[in-house]
């Protein structure tokens, strides 16, 4: 096979980039699973925006101040700057966000956040975006899909990138040839015992790098939400208990029902005092309280957590929830530039893949949507201005290499954040 540009995943990272794409292009999205079985569909809190030019200096200090000051300040920079550019794209592709009664957008607070600058769709803001551009991707005449279909290497010499070798649907093994290969693979929360992840986001496209010796940066740097929804069942998925709710006015309780903490620290320090609440009380979870959030308030914001509630027997407006903090979001990757380039030449990498230095050390509430776009748009960008054509030799596909390449992948990986690893992620169940 053989086409312009090769997009590996079908989150709002991917999506975007190909609606910014010239439509002159051939372009190839490929996903592990089916087009909706990513973390973008299941983002709650909503995105960050630049709302005001009052609230840029508070906007880039809560980012550092998040990230202990780890961060990429010119990539801070970028992502505030063009975040107001990519909020009227979606809306002008159709997607909707919360209103007043007069029209204007209705802003929340999260965590970390010094101010209201959050848009959001009810406590499903991830799936309202993703499924926009999804759709609006799937109206493109130039674009191709290619669901259940895995990345299993790249075709590259001399530290340049001409396509993918990938795994069928049926399970064959033949390559992709490209002219600019974009990885948007997601996250790693399927090397965890709990996650907020999909099970199948396990960071094949780090393995491939590291396989090839594409540069990475902070792998170590994996970020902890402090509440999801307790399951005594580990196979489980965990069920995020969205930032939003604690923005809102949320407590957190432990066995006694007494408050132990400031619910709006940010998220690594919140997952600290929690774990270390649960080691004082002897208890695998403390309790969440939404009885303090105004019912309309709670119904309006929070309709699907009310549902999941429910459906795993808590009443929301009658009782506490129980909640543990478990692994959602990968702050490190696969290191690019301010124009999401990898140091092989016609690679990119987008999203929660890859590491522009944005979210230092702890990502700030919300800021993932937004990053994911910015940096996406500003791949296809480039891409854009690139006018070669590139041109590899067919490749003879070794499709014994191939044989059990998740388990070693998964090593792999493993291996790589182990031993960079600081002692708060080496505590977080990791491989399990």
């Amino acid at each position: 096979m053989k086409t312009d540009v090769l997009i590996v995943g079908s989150g709002c990272s991917g999506l975007y980039c190909a609606m910014n794409l010239p439509r002159d292009k051939q372009i190839l999205i490929i996903t592990k699973s089916d087009l909706e079985s990513n973390d973008s569909f299941l983002a709650q809190g909503g995105m960050c925006v630049l709302k005001s030019k009052e609230d840029y200096q508070s906007y880039f200090e809560d980012t550092l101040k998040a990230g202990h000051y780890e961060n990429d300040k010119k990539s801070v920079e970028i992502m505030i700057k063009n975040s107001p550019d990519v909020l009227a794209d979606l809306i002008s592709y159709g997607a909707d966000f919360q209103k007043d009664r007069a029209g204007n957008l209705i802003y929340t607070k999260e965590g970390a956040h010094t101010h209201p600058r959050i848009v959001y769709h009810e406590d499903v803001t991830g799936r309202e975006i993703t499924s926009t551009l999804l759709h609006k991707v799937k109206e493109l005449d130039n674009v191709t899909f290619l669901e259940y279909t895995t990345l299993v290497d790249l075709i590259c010499e001399n530290n340049c990138c001409y396509g993918g070798v990938v795994r069928t649907k049926d399970g064959k093994i033949q390559s992709i040839e490209a002219d600019h290969t974009v990885l948007a693979t997601g996250g790693i929360g399927g090397l965890y015992k709990h996650s907020t992840n999909f099970k199948h986001l396990t960071g094949d496209s780090l393995a491939i790098a590291l396989k090839h010796g594409i540069e990475l940066e902070h792998v170590d740097y994996i970020q902890i939400h402090p509440t999801t929804l307790y399951s005594d069942k580990p196979e489980d998925r965990s069920f995020l208990i969205s930032e939003s709710v604690r923005g809102e006015g949320a407590k957190l309780y432990d066995k006694n029902g007494h408050r132990f903490v400031d619910e709006l620290l940010p998220r690594d320090l919140l997952t600290q005092k929690i774990h270390e609440q649960m080691e004082k009380d002897g208890t695998d979870y403390v309790w969440e309280d939404l009885r303090t959030i105004p019912e309309e308030e709670l119904k309006n914001h929070f309709p699907n957590i009310i549902e999941h509630c429910k459906q795993m027997g808590y009443d929301v407006f009658k009782e506490c929830i129980p909640v543990v903090p478990a692994q959602h979001y990968f702050m490190g990757g696969i290191k690019v530039n301010h124009e999401s380039h990898t140091s092989m030449e016609h690679l990119y990498a987008v999203g929660e893949t890859a590491c522009n230095g944005v979210h230092g050390r702890n990502r700030l509430a919300s800021n993932s949507l937004l990053e994911s776009l910015v940096f996406a748009k500003r791949a296809a960008g480039e891409i854009a201005n690139c006018k070669v054509h590139l041109y590899h030799e067919p490749i003879d596909i070794d499709k014994e290499a191939y044989i059990d390449l998740e388990n070693k992948y998964r090593e792999l990986v493993l291996t790589e954040i182990e031993r960079q690893s600081h002692k708060y992620v080496r505590s977080s169940n990791i491989g399990a």
